[in-house]
């Protein structure tokens, strides 16, 4: 007869868990969005207020996604994981063909729907999470070789990447470069075969965006942005004039000019912006240390990861969150180059808004299941 099986707590953080933290910040940042875009968003519709209800809207649907990946059964999801991944390969595909995908100012990124404007790209993004989360919690005793340690997870970030940098999109084809390397180096792949292929990928990047005139003007505008202010360093000079106006505590809630006369696409992009000029440094530098909320109390749940699927899982989804958030704010203060990629929460988009839910569900629902009790038998004691 088989003895009973015992109940082995897993260490709980104190006070309120990672899992509230993050929703709590995640909230905040919603609901400063929802007030700057009340103001900026303004000017870019004959409706004074379509842009807030239309994100109203992007926010309600966002709760149910956030529930949703809060409570799914993760193992039961992990399944479809390579459905997951060849309906992103598709989507992503398909968005590069004329007539299907839209292409602005020179982009095919987005599918028109309709009632909104779809990046398969972040799609994309979760779909890679997932994918190697996957791939290496299966392999993790082959982490260290060089074939199925190192080629075939790098194989899966070059489908992804390759695929979104030809739309071209060469900030988001960077981000999951980055996050992908990153995860690979956590999971314990050999710095022998990681970090020269990620020398090279950054040395392909760089001709890449030597050879695109479109990108290697904003390079040459960045690094002389007051010979380019009325040209290439516009958007990024205006945001700066508006960081100063603002000053400490900003001239007021709709009653900024950036976003009326000098910032073209205010409330997408350069939001960032317009929080300086009409809330202040003290509401620029919130946001700034919400995110670094976030980072630090989700970064430190980290280490209860019971497996290296869920903890792959957790990383990816973190980094893709913090990793947009830094990009979005360094290129909005002129630290680099000008890159079209949202505020993670606040910038206007539903196809964004609903991917950054997404994350923060799925953060929770792993931070839930890393506190439920494990049943050991005595064997296991």
């Amino acid at each position: 007869m088989n003895a009973p099986a015992a109940t082995i707590p897993r260490p709980s953080t104190r006070g309120f868990g990672p899992g509230v933290v993050v929703c709590v910040c995640a909230l905040a940042l919603i609901l400063m969005g929802l007030v700057v875009l009340s103001s900026a968003g303004q000017e870019a519709s004959h409706d004074a207020f379509f842009i807030f209800r239309r994100q109203l809207t992007w926010f309600g649907i966002g709760l149910l996604v956030t529930v949703g990946m809060a409570t799914v059964n993760l193992d039961r999801l992990r399944r479809y994981t390579w459905v997951m991944g060849a309906i992103a390969v598709v989507l992503l595909a398909l968005v590069l063909v004329p007539h299907l995908g839209l292409a602005v100012k020179g982009a095919r990124r987005w599918f028109n729907l309709g009632f909104m404007r779809a990046q398969p790209s972040d799609f994309g993004k979760l779909a890679l999470v997932f994918c190697l989360a996957h791939y290496l919690g299966n392999h993790q005793r082959q982490v260290q070789s060089f074939w199925r340690g190192f080629v075939a997870p790098m194989a899966i970030i070059a489908i992804f990447a390759g695929l979104i940098i030809r739309e071209p999109d060469f900030g988001t084809a960077a981000l999951c470069g980055m996050v992908g390397c990153t995860l690979l180096f956590l999971a314990g792949v050999r710095l022998l075969f990681l970090f020269p292929s990620m020398l090279a990928g950054a040395g392909l990047f760089t001709v890449m965006v030597i050879y695109d005139p479109v990108r290697m003007k904003r390079i040459l505008s960045f690094m002389d942005m007051d010979a380019n202010k009325s040209d290439g360093s516009y958007q990024l000079w205006q945001a700066l004039v508006g960081f100063g106006v603002g000053g400490l505590h900003g001239v007021g809630l709709g009653q900024g000019l950036q976003q009326r006369y000098f910032l073209p696409e205010a409330h997408t992009d350069f939001v960032l912006a317009i929080v300086g000029e009409e809330l202040g440094l003290l509401a620029t530098a919130g946001i700034a240390v919400t995110f670094l909320i976030i980072f630090f109390v989700a970064f430190r749940a980290l280490r209860r990861a019971p497996n290296l699927y869920e903890f792959t899982l957790a990383a990816g989804s973190l980094l893709l969150l913090i990793g947009q958030a830094v990009i979005n704010m360094g290129v909005v203060t002129g630290l680099l180059p000008t890159k079209g990629m949202s505020l993670p929460f606040i910038s206007y988009g539903g196809s964004n808004l609903l991917l950054m839910c997404a994350l923060v569900g799925l953060l929770v629902n792993c931070f839930r299941r890393w506190d439920r009790p494990v049943l050991r038998t005595p064997r296991e004691l």
